[in-house]
């Protein structure tokens, strides 16, 4: 696999280089206005792929450890002693949907028309957090450009939207919730639940080290338990942030990021040319087996004679028999294969 630098032919172009990276069937090709961002984040613009020549004057061969789409990028890692992590981003910039090609040295100046989290996190102007209905004490985001609306929420504590779908989730826990939460196995159905959004994370307002000053549970227990989920659910972080303030911050910095995120994923993978999937897709039949709503779950219940709240979130236990009911079902509907004999 290889990073292709070729001279550009069009005499007429103020971009010198044409780039070819393995990414897809074709490779994508980019005008560049350098061969590597040494000093500078080097300008690309995206052509087709029938631009690269037939027989084209390779200025340097760059062979490649990997070349993986992340997102709104594109991770490349050069197979070299020296000069060996870029990524070519798609943003945004005067206005116009821009490509930079950046190294970590290049990385600032990348980023154009983009404030760096300073009080104002990912440079949005006012940002909306969902606060669900049932959080005791809720923070109050005083100290940001924060607006927030009280409603229930399916799962987390804290979150952001878009379209009127939840893109991402922010679970609070102080660390006697999180222990109890832990040796009750609800933390366990809270991932569970979490892990059906695009982003989620949990936040925790204690430090990782009082964990081991524990008297009323082994600390040693709390520790694998902890490492086991994060092993099971290994896309949703669990944060010690060591005071509630802290807490706070981290949320409220965490859901701006995930905000901008979910507005630029599906228009960059659109400019990288590989399918794209919304932030937050509408659920489909298969999906809505294996992530139900709270509606569904309470509805199913009561026809099963299972007594549940008219309001609240349900239960693990409701949970857990839903599950168990739709495993047995679609093991005995025709055209699904049984597990074991």
């Amino acid at each position: 696999m290889e990073l292709l630098i070729a001279r550009n032919p069009d005499p007429d172009s103020t971009l010198p280089y044409l780039l070819h990276v393995p990414i897809g069937a074709d490779g994508l090709v980019f005008r560049a206005k350098d061969t590597w961002p040494r000093t500078n984040a080097v300008y690309c613009h995206p052509v087709e792929a029938t631009e690269w020549p037939e027989h084209p004057e390779i200025v340097e061969r760059i062979p490649l450890k990997t070349c993986t789409r992340r997102g709104a990028a594109i991770d490349v890692v050069a197979d070299r002693g020296r000069e060996q992590r870029s990524q070519i981003v798609f943003t945004r910039g005067r206005g116009r949907e821009m490509v930079f090609w950046q190294s970590p040295r290049t990385r600032k100046q990348a980023r154009p028309d983009v404030r760096l989290p300073t009080a104002r996190a990912a440079g949005v102007v006012e940002l909306e957090i969902v606060v669900d209905a049932h959080e005791r004490y809720p923070y109050k985001f005083a100290g940001q450009q924060v607006t927030t609306v009280r409603r229930g929420l399916s799962c987390g504590d804290y979150a952001v939207t878009l379209d009127g779908r939840t893109v991402a989730a922010v679970e609070r826990k102080s660390l006697a919730d999180l222990i109890s939460s832990l040796t009750s196995g609800r933390l366990r159905f809270a991932l569970g639940e979490l892990a059906t959004l695009p982003r989620a994370a949990v936040v925790v307002e204690d430090r990782y080290s009082q964990v081991f000053t524990l008297d009323q549970v082994r600390p040693a227990t709390v520790a694998d338990g902890l490492a086991e989920l994060q092993i099971r659910y290994p896309t949703i972080p669990i944060v010690f942030c060591e005071t509630r303030k802290l807490a706070e911050e981290w949320t409220y910095r965490y859901l701006a990021a995930a905000h901008t995120w979910a507005e630029s994923e599906t228009a960059a993978l659109h400019r990288i040319g590989l399918p794209a999937q919304t932030p937050a897709e509408p659920v489909t039949d298969q999906d809505a087996t294996a992530a139900p709503s709270t509606a569904d779950i309470r509805a199913w219940a009561r026809a099963n004679g299972i007594t549940v709240p008219d309001r609240g979130r349900l239960r693990p236990e409701i949970h857990q028999a839903w599950r168990d009911a739709h495993t047995r079902a679609d093991q005995h509907r025709p055209g699904i294969p049984r597990t074991g004999r």
